[in-house]
């Protein structure tokens, strides 16, 4: 565990996102995909910084794999959460 702390509501690009959990890195890359899949768009924020696409290489090459943010846009939330198999009214913690 990385120890990072994220918000759970951010504005990111002018837009209100909702923070769906924190989660080790390749556990948000594979619910990215997953989102992505569904139609769900999806940001990871790291310690450093915010990756709207799967860096492939960073995860190849060992880059940052500690725990991450998973944002969803607030207006895609309940469709992320029935995407990822939660109740949109538990999340993801309940």
């Amino acid at each position: 565990m990385s120890g990072a702390a994220y918000d759970d509501r951010v504005l990111y690009q002018g837009d209100p996102w909702v923070r769906v959990d924190t989660l080790p890195r390749l556990l948000a890359e594979g619910w990215r995909r997953t989102l992505s899949a569904g139609g769900v768009v999806s940001v990871v924020r790291t310690p450093f910084q915010w990756a709207m696409g799967s860096p492939v290489i960073e995860i190849e090459t060992g880059g940052y794999m500690g725990d991450v943010g998973l944002y969803v846009p607030q207006v895609q939330l309940d469709e992320a959460l029935a995407l990822l198999g939660f109740d949109p009214q538990d999340g993801p913690g309940a």
